[in-house]
Formats: C-alpha cells, sequence, structure tokens
C-alpha cells in the first residue's frame, strides 16, 4: 500500500495570491513550523525570482546547519532550460525542483497564442528535466498545469517522457477547481497505473472541493499502486478561492471514515502544531482565520445548542470527532489591555530589552524540548544588543507590522541569516 505525503506551497501559490504577501523572515518562519510539523516538504520559493535568492540561500544554510532538517525545500519554475540554468546561478545549492508548464488545450491554444504545439510542450519540458539532472538536482517533480482539463492520452505521454528522463513525480494540477472526487480519482489511478509514478495532487478551492479533491486523488495514486503527494497551503491562501487546507487535509486522512487506518502518511504529522502555525499565517497575511475552520476556526469546539452541549459533556466523541489537544488548543489567550510595548521599525533599545526581558520570562518555564532550538538568547553587552535591534527594525520594515515573539528570538539567535533574509539587493 502506498503512503502519502504532503507538500505544502504556502511559500509559492500562498505568497501569489493577490492583495497579499508574506515578507522573507515570514516565510522563513512558516518553514520552521511545518518542519516542526513533519511536512515532508515546503515549496519554499522561486529561485529565478531575483529578490527571492537571498532568502532561498539562507534557507538553504538553515538545512546545512540541522534548523531546517528533515523537511526537503524545493523551488518552483517554469520548466524551460533557461530557468533550469537561471535557478543554479542564482541559487547553487538547490537540490529540489518542480517543473511547471500548461497542458491543455485551452492553455496551449489561450497561453501560447498558437506559437507551440503539444509535441514542442513535451519537448520544452524533457529539455527541462535534463538540465535539471545535468545540475544533480537531488529530486525533480514535473508539474502538467491545467491537467484536469488535458485529455488523459496526452497526460500519460506527458508523465511518461518526464518519468522517462529522470523525473521522480508528476504533479496532476487541478488548476480552476474544475475537478469532482470522482472524475480526479478515476483519472490519477489510470496515471498511476500507465505511468507507474508517484502522482502529486495541487488543488484549487474554485468549487470548494480543493481537500475533497486533493484526498480521492491521493486515493486513486495509491488505488493505481503509487505513493501519493498533496499540496497544501496553511489556512487553505491560495490564488482565487484559495488551495487544500493543511490541517484540513490532515484531519481529512485522519480521522475520515475510509481513509483512517487503511490510507497513511508516509510521515507523521505532528497536528498538535496546528493551533500555532494556523494563527501565525493568519497574523502574517493579515487574514482572520473563518470562525468553522476544521480544526482551528473559534467554533471548531463550541457547543450552544442544549442536546449538543449536554452530549459532549457527558462523553466528548459524541459530538466531537478528534480533541481539541491534538490540535495544540486547550490553554487560555491572554490579549493585551493595558500598557503594551510592540516592536517597530523606530523602536528604541529600551522597548527592545522590556520586550526580550518579557520573553525570556515566559519561556523560562519551557522544556528544552519544548524550546527546540531558540534556547539559551542572550547578549554579550550592549553594542551586540543593538545590532540585535537593528535587525529587528528592519524586519519590522519589511512585515510593516509588530514582530511576534518566535521572529524576535529567531533574529537574537540567527542574527546573519537574518541579515541575509532582510537584505533586497537590486541586480540589474
Amino acid at each position: 500500500m502506498g503512503k502519502i505525503y504532503i507538500v505544502d506551497v504556502t511559500n509559492r501559490d500562498g505568497v501569489q495570491t493577490a492583495k497579499l504577501g508574506l515578507s522573507k523572515l515570514e516565510k522563513t518562519m512558516i518553514n520552521i513550523y511545518l518542519n516542526e510539523m513533519g511536512v515532508f516538504q515546503s515549496e519554499f520559493g522561486f529561485p529565478t525570482t531575483k529578490h527571492e535568492s537571498n532568502y532561498l540561500q539562507a534557507n538553504l544554510e538553515l538545512t546545512e546547519t540541522g534548523v531546517l532538517q528533515p523537511i526537503r525545500l524545493g523551488g518552483w519554475i517554469r520548466a524551460t532550460a533557461e530557468d533550469v540554468e537561471t535557478s543554479f546561478k542564482l541559487v547553487p545549492k538547490i537540490k529540489h525542483l518542480n517543473l511547471s508548464v500548461s497542458t491543455s488545450d485551452q492553455m496551449i491554444q489561450g497561453k501560447f497564442q498558437g506559437r507551440k504545439t503539444k509535441d514542442d510542450i513535451v519537448q520544452m519540458m524533457v529539455d527541462a528535466v535534463d538540465a535539471a539532472r545535468s545540475h544533480r538536482a537531488e529530486s525533480i517533480g514535473v508539474n502538467a498545469e491545467d491537467a484536469s482539463r488535458t485529455d488523459l492520452d496526452f497526460l500519460i505521454k506527458f508523465a511518461s517522457a518526464a518519468k522517462s528522463h529522470g523525473a521522480d513525480r508528476f504533479r496532476y494540477c487541478d488548476t480552476l477547481g474544475y475537478d469532482d472526487p470522482f472524475t480526479i480519482y478515476e483519472t490519477v489511478k489510470a496515471l498511476a497505473k500507465n505511468v507507474a509514478m508517484p502522482i502529486e495532487i495541487h488543488c484549487h478551492g474554485d468549487l470548494g472541493m480543493a481537500v475533497a479533491t486533493s484526498i480521492a486523488g491521493a486515493k486513486g495514486s495509491i488505488d493505481g499502486g503509487q505513493d501519493a503527494y498533496i499540496n497544501t497551503t496553511v489556512n487553505g491562501i491560495g490564488e482565487r478561492a484559495g488551495n487544500a487546507d493543511l490541517v484540513a487535509t490532515v484531519l481529512a486522512i485522519t480521522k475520515s471514515k475510509g481513509f483512517t487506518k487503511k490510507y497513511q502518511l508516509g510521515k507523521p504529522i505532528d497536528l498538535s502544531k496546528s493551533w500555532k502555525i494556523a494563527n501565525f499565517a493568519s497574523y502574517a497575511f493579515g487574514v482572520p482565520i473563518p470562525i468553522n475552520q476544521p480544526g482551528v476556526g473559534a467554533n471548531a469546539f463550541a457547543h450552544a445548542s442544549g442536546i449538543h452541549a449536554d452530549g459532549v459533556l457527558k462523553d466528548p466523541q459524541n459530538y466531537e470527532l478528534y480533541d481539541y489537544a491534538e490540535l495544540g488548543r486547550g490553554e487560555a489567550v491572554t490579549v493585551e489591555t493595558g500598557r503594551e510595548i510592540c516592536s517597530g521599525e523606530y523602536g528604541g533599545i529600551s522597548g527592545f530589552r522590556h520586550l526580550m526581558k518579557k520573553i525570556e520570562e515566559k519561556i523560562g518555564g519551557r522544556t528544552e524540548e519544548e524550546l527546540g532550538d531558540m534556547v539559551e538568547i542572550s547578549f554579550a553587552n550592549a553594542e551586540e544588543a543593538e545590532k540585535i535591534l537593528e535587525l529587528v527594525r528592519y524586519a519590522n520594515v519589511c512585515a510593516q507590522k509588530p514582530l511576534v515573539e518566535d521572529e524576535l528570538l529567531f533574529i537574537a539567535k540567527y542574527p546573519d541569516i537574518a541579515r541575509k533574509l532582510l537584505t533586497l539587493t537590486p541586480l540589474t
């Protein structure tokens, strides 16, 4: 029986969302939280986009030092040999790539305006795969954009060509949310059987079915004899109506009637990190978590009806499919209603020392395991504190909002990495 792996694309598809975005430090924190959860891979950015270069290199340094381990960091590029060459020029240490090209008749005609045939699309893709292999990429995924509106025979031809040239996975993209759970199951199962390579599922929520189609597609891949990879984003943030929500997708795999104990994750996911990552993403993107969001919404464990309240008090399993503690919930959330000192781009040393002292007092009761790598934060002298404060100021310039505790701790712990994240050097 094949396994299901989670590839989160918040730092690629999520940040492409109109009117939204993340600073490079915020993207890095997302990677850290995904790693803590046990997510297999983060599609962490665009290696051909010049303003991403310092961020991508900094995160790969965190991989080398063990901070971002064992999560894989993969880049997204167009399926062209030119993009591959640019990627390795700007980010020489990148190891994992996803190469994307449109495959449907609608896209080939509508985007390329008759300049490319289907054979051209296949050739362009295999040239890109060959180029990535020549640079010794450790894993290569090939993406069929608008796969759900692409003829199945052509998808099989396209994916088979990718496999024969050394691609590791084929990404089936339901780019417009056109599939339903039944159609995607049959198509992906046929692909898995005929191509015999792992299938990656990328679904959008234009019809409100992103999570359902994602797990149905994964089932199709496994029933077809192959591992499945599901693309998610934190809180479902993504283009237009969004992508499959990370927490909801994992809950569906581990708790739903047809999946529990039958279709299993290839890597265990620590759902107790759900509350933290969902709330950080909400704050960073500036998008509130919907009240009815599975697992992390304000009403996910709220009961008002007399029958429901009575039933859940007698036995929570009467009206709760899973326990709130599994999601990292249960502790009271405090809101400052009096004096509050925030980090800011114009902050001074007194306010900074106050903030760090409060954090120190707060983490004093945590175990070393709970703190992870964020332990023993201290400044050797006033000069060092001033240098960290300067980085905090720059981080506030980028984020345009006060930093959260974990961001402050990250800067204090990894000032050189933070400096690289905060450096945007226009390249000519």
